[in-house]
């Protein structure tokens, strides 16, 4: 069987060996990050649509698992903003009933957290990755350009509301740029975000692949040392990737 969807297994830093769905394919996403390793956002977008078609990616889970698997995690990702996607629910409920051996993940840019629907989309996973890279609109602006109305404020009450509703794990992910969100004032105010929401880890990511923009540049050891020691000044789980 052609597989259009599934992709992998990947050795990924975060999730071991990992099964990828790509829920929205061709670069179609809610927000169009400098550093992304997809490249440029094609399509900005908030809305919601069957991006790929739900019964082919059942047909293709069902085709590649049909035999045992050494897999850590199923995750829902690809190239673009998995939460974009009207079924996910479906195929993660489909997972769970078909095929319970494996363990779900979600990723998400958290843009589309703030609606209810769409945190009880995703309640059945086990873990969801959520980002968030910016509590300043400003910065948010220059590293992850979103469209209008999507605002620092909104993704953060978001990820609180799904801390509170979520019985899985959480694993916040933070991707800094130097000397854009690593300055004094964006620091305090990312570390107070991450302990309001409470997740249960924090990943600090920097630039490892080509972005985006060419002008991204990576955290030098130094830099990611500091940072790390920073959070872990009231948050003890934080791991630099």
């Amino acid at each position: 069987m052609e597989y259009r969807y599934l992709f992998g297994p990947v050795r990924s830093r975060r999730l071991g060996r990992s099964l990828g769905i790509d829920l929205v394919p061709g670069n179609i996403c809610s927000l169009n990050c400098v550093y992304c390793e997809c490249g440029t956002t094609i399509h900005l977008t908030e809305e919601r649509n069957e991006y790929a078609p739900v019964v082919r990616i059942q047909q293709e889970l069902d085709h590649y698992l049909r035999i045992k698997r050494d897999i850590d995690y199923i995750t829902l990702g690809g190239t673009g903003e998995p939460t974009l996607h009207s079924g996910i629910s479906a195929i993660l409920e489909y997972l769970r009933i078909h095929h319970p051996e494996y363990k779900r993940a979600v990723l998400t840019n958290s843009t589309l957290l703030h609606d209810p629907k769409i945190r009880n989309d995703i309640k059945t996973a086990n873990l969801i990755l959520p980002s968030l890279d910016a509590v300043s609109d400003e910065i948010l602006q220059k590293i992850n350009r979103p469209p209008a109305g999507v605002t620092a404020e909104k993704m953060i009450d978001g990820l609180i509301a799904l801390r509170k509703e979520f019985k899985g794990k959480i694993w916040l992910e933070i991707f800094f740029i130097p000397g854009i969100n690593t300055t004094e004032e964006e620091l305090d105010l990312l570390r107070d975000a991450a302990v309001r929401i409470n997740p249960d880890l924090i990943h600090i990511n920097s630039l490892s692949r080509p972005g985006a923009e060419p002008w991204v540049t990576t955290l030098t050891e130094d830099e990611k040392k500091a940072i790390q020691s920073f959070f872990m000044e009231k948050f003890n789980n934080t791991i630099f990737l």
